[in-house]
């Protein structure tokens, strides 16, 4: 059935025998080697014309499970990846032999069955609607039929499987964009030939298994878009069912998958229908509650959620049943407050939080009468949700907390994140209010003498205050002053009360700065954190947000500050990132101060890293700032082979260009010089990220361009050598380098004129760069070109370039496209075609000629007409693609071998479509 391959594929005894050999191989070859050599050449003959041969003998009765699974798995790949390449004379054949195996593996081994019928789904798909127009109701037929040879329950059986795994094939199916309309629309029409069969199935005294394949069907459907009123039936059918413990999965799974398709929100009838029937299940949920039964609780929540969740809006507008919809809104409260601690005691409440969001912002967003009248019924609703969410906040005791997985308290502190966001949105409904009422409940906690506070209820308040503050604008709340007060009042015993106390601190930095008399009510406690090693991040990122926002406010405190800072950098107690953070802080508070005192603190900061400096590199040193760099160059002259040093001395120079910009411009020189020296002796991807800070920031700087033209020509002539000796293993600084190449084509174009600057070898470079196994190289290559190719006028180098290798570049891009490169990065690659059509368009007509005439380019599996095809559509209508050439690019891309490793049409539409904007 399929053309010809060519002859390293015909060449190839893909025979029987030798196919079973091989998957003995496979399964029981204990030598891995030969399991991978077995799994390449199964691979192959899957793909070959033999497929047709072998596959339905290895479906022979007396064949083990594993070689019937591979003849049936064969079949399928050839009739979904191969369609174009079965005449279509045979189809009927086809259809008859597939039919009858399923019959014979009906009662025979469940996952041969299963992927028969998926063979046969691809089958009907691509048939469907013109060639097989009914199906799914032929199915039904066949099977309905009474065959002495297998028995009904089998034959039952292997229909709902086959009903089931249909949909399932077309969602993953390969069918070209225009096709997968029409397919969708033909099944969603032949629904009537399932659902009344799924109803009587569910509706009688069936087997257990014959009710859970049929309510698998159904979920399967109902993703078809299936309108929702034609679905009623059967979920009322899945409603009871949930009633049995071997259908409630499955049950939930299906209403779910009915509920949430996108097209329900117009059956608002049907939709008010359902509310009743889930508020039915609540006592059942109580029960899973009170019994520890988590599936239960988390699957009844899935529904309650699915259905206020995805219809909240229509749901909301239907004012006569409010009282219906607020009933189910008090149920997904419930569900929120289950008790236990998620996620070892409980995993439902984390379903609901997406909820809380969707239905304020549908409140929200009612004009401003309507809005009034929801609010004064749901205002009430989210300020009881605050105090479920900060019980559900709070943390477990010591003792049980310890005994919890470090995954386990990963999950918790990503659970409490969400609480977090969930109570930042919850801000915008309630407003000052919710400001007050935390402010009441801290108030409460911590001057009731009579019932001793425990520190996890104190904790949880005040993280709810943090999430408010972090986010949103609490400068003019009458309430923070109050909390300001309250904070030195805790006792701080636990290390998870006192980050959060730090953190709280922290997300009011901005109201310190504009009431500067309440810093030293909380900047004694920030500083005495800042000797803890377990309060590391929250201490020192607390102190960093008061330096920055409180900074001319601080001279008071700042020797304290820097007193403080300096014992704790000298016992090295915190981590390199927190150092940093820290010495940032003082960086903020020293700017603010007199130039004498900067001078002075700064030299009682730094001495003791200039003297650990001095006695690394041995030689005396002077002034400080001259001599940090001298210190460097000397440091270096002793440990320039040493790859981390240079990578350090990388670091600190890019983080200083970063921060001084043009300031730093009379150090270019030495800079540059000592960076030239460094890559010379140790190419590293550092060395190259520091020279594109210089390019892109001096190279444009009359006074600066020699000094950076002249590293940029060094740096590029000592990579030229790496790729002259290979590349391959070097993937960080190919990377490095591209971005420094298309850096400089942005920034200063002129660099590539100068006369030792091979932009032929460049461009070689790029065409290897481009193939590539790692995404960011393969990304950096991509803009490389697309900087490059718009210069092509102005820059006459790059322009001969270009015209002599532009066939390259097309042939490069192409393979990637047609298999080579993963399918997110086909916008990148989309890029280079678009510059090419603006920048080279007459090259480019000529180059696409010339590639397309190569066999089998880029894929085995186009036809010389669908090339030229292409070419002519991209030339004519780059600028403006309409539906028509769309098409023409699915017909192009679909009929490749490798459509999932290359890019679909709709990529490319939308890409063209942004580009040519």
């Amino acid at each position: 059935m399929d053309r010809e391959r060519g002859e390293s594929e015909d060449n190839l005894d893909f025979s029987v025998a030798n196919v079973e050999k091989a998957l003995h191989q496979l399964y029981y070859d204990p030598n891995i080697d030969n399991k991978n050599l077995a799994q390449k050449w199964l691979m192959q003959a899957q793909v070959s014309p033999q497929a047709w041969q072998f596959s339905w003998a290895l479906l022979s009765p007396n064949k083990v499970p594993e070689i019937q699974y591979f003849g049936a798995s064969a079949l399928h790949i050839k009739i979904s990846r191969y369609w174009n390449d079965i005449p279509s004379d045979q189809y009927e054949s086809l259809k008859s032999q597939l039919f009858n195996q399923i019959a014979c593996f009906a009662s025979g081994s469940k996952i041969v069955l299963t992927r028969l019928c998926v063979a046969l789904a691809s089958l009907a798909l691509n048939m469907m609607p013109e060639r097989w127009p009914n199906a799914v109701g032929d199915m039904v037929k066949m099977f309905q039929t009474e065959s002495s040879d297998v028995d009904g329950k089998a034959r039952c059986m292997a229909l709902l499987e086959l009903l089931t795994v249909l949909p399932e094939e077309f969602h993953t199916s390969r069918l070209p964009q225009y096709r997968k309309g029409e397919v969708r629309n033909a099944l969603a029409q032949e629904s009537g030939a399932v659902f009344p069969l799924l109803q009587q199935l569910l509706q009688t005294d069936s087997p257990v298994f014959i009710s859970q394949k049929a309510l698998k069907c159904f979920s399967s459907w109902v993703q078809l878009d299936i309108p929702l009123l034609d679905c009623e039936s059967l979920m009322q059918a899945s409603f009871s069912s949930l009633q049995n413990a071997e259908l409630f999965d499955i049950a939930v799974e299906a209403l779910v998958n009915a509920i949430s398709q996108p097209d329900a929100q117009r059956y608002v009838n049907t939709l008010l229908k359902l509310i009743p029937q889930v508020l039915q299940l609540q006592e059942q949920l109580r029960q899973a509650v009170q019994n520890g039964d988590m599936e239960t609780s988390h699957g009844i929540c899935r529904i309650a959620v699915a259905l206020g969740e995805n219809h909240s809006r229509d749901l909301l507008e239907q004012v006569e049943h409010w009282q219906t919809f607020l009933a189910l809104v008090n149920m997904i409260m419930f569900c929120t407050g289950i008790p236990g601690h998620y996620p070892v005691n409980e995993t439902t409440s984390s379903l609901t939080l997406t909820f809380w969001y969707t239905l304020q912002d549908d409140i929200m967003s009612f004009e401003a009468e309507k809005q009034v009248v929801y609010l004064q019924v749901y205002r009430p609703v989210y300020f009881q949700l605050v105090d479920v969410l900060l019980h559900k906040a709070q943390f477990p005791s010591d003792e049980e907390y310890s005994s919890w997985s470090s995954d386990e308290k990963e999950q918790f502190r990503i659970y409490r994140v969400d609480i977090s966001d969930t109570l930042m949105y919850v801000y915008e409904m309630l407003g000052a209010g919710l400001l007050s009422n935390l402010y009441d409940k801290l108030g409460r906690l911590l001057t009731n003498a009579e019932q001793p506070t425990s520190w996890q209820h104190i904790e949880a308040c005040l993280y709810g205050f943090q999430s408010v503050a972090e986010t949103n604008d609490v400068n003019y709340s009458d309430v923070i002053p109050g909390l300001i007060g309250l904070i030195p009042r805790i006792n701080i015993s636990n290390v998870q009360l006192a980050d959060t106390v730090m953190f709280t601190i922290g997300a009011l930095a901005e109201w310190l700065a504009d009431h500067p008399v309440m810093i030293n009510s909380v900047l004694p406690l920030v500083l005495h954190a800042l000797g803890n090693p377990e309060l590391s991040i929250s201490s020192v990122s607390t102190l960093k947000k008061i330096c920055r926002e409180c900074k001319y406010d601080l001279p008071p405190f700042a020797a304290n500050i820097v007193a403080v800072s300096q014992e704790v950098l000298m016992k090295q107690i915190h981590k390199t990132s927190q150092c940093m953070w820290l010495m940032q802080a003082l960086g903020f508070l020293l700017s603010a101060l007199q130039v004498e005192e900067i001078l002075r603190n700064l030299h009682s900061l730094i001495s003791p890293y200039i003297q650990q400096l001095e006695k690394l590199a041995e030689e005396p040193v002077v002034v400080v700032l001259q001599q940090v760099f001298q210190l460097i160059q000397k440091v270096l002259s002793k440990w320039l082979n040493d790859a981390q040093v240079v990578e350090a001395v990388c670091a600190i120079f890019e983080k200083s260009v970063k921060t001084l910009l043009d300031d730093f411009a009379p150090m270019i020189p030495q800079l540059s010089e000592m960076l030239g020296q460094m890559y010379s002796t140790i190419p590293q991807a550092s060395a190259l990220e520091l020279t594109r800070q210089l390019v892109h920031i001096f190279a444009n700087d009359p006074n600066n361009f020699v000094p950076v033209k002249a590293l940029f020509l060094l740096v590029t002539s000592v990579t030229l050598s790496i790729f002259q000796q290979g590349p391959r293993d070097h993937p960080d600084i190919v990377d490095s380098f591209m971005q420094l190449l298309a850096q400089a084509l942005k920034r200063k174009p002129d660099l590539f004129l100068a006369e030792n600057c091979d932009v032929k070898a460049l461009f070689q470079c790029g065409i290897i760069s481009l193939k590539f196994p790692e995404a960011p190289t393969v990304k950096a290559t991509c803009s490389f070109f697309t900087e490059l190719l718009p210069r092509c006028r102005e820059i006459q180098p790059i322009g001969l370039v270009v015209q002599e290798n532009g066939k390259l570049l097309v042939q490069a891009t192409l393979e990637a496209i047609g298999g080579q490169a993963p399918r997110n990065l086909m916008d990148h690659f989309a890029e280079i075609l678009f510059a090419l059509n603006k920048h080279c368009v007459t090259y480019l007509s000529i180059w696409l000629k010339e590639v397309m005439q190569q066999q089998n380019f880029p894929s085995s599996r186009l036809t010389q007409v669908q090339k030229e095809t292409f070419s002519q559509q991209i030339l004519s209508q780059f600028h403006a693609l309409k539906s028509t050439v769309a098409e023409q690019l699915m017909l192009l891309l679909d009929s490749s071998s490798n459509l999932d490793l290359i890019m679909t049409s709709a990529d490319v539409s939308l890409e063209f479509n942004r580009s040519s904007k």
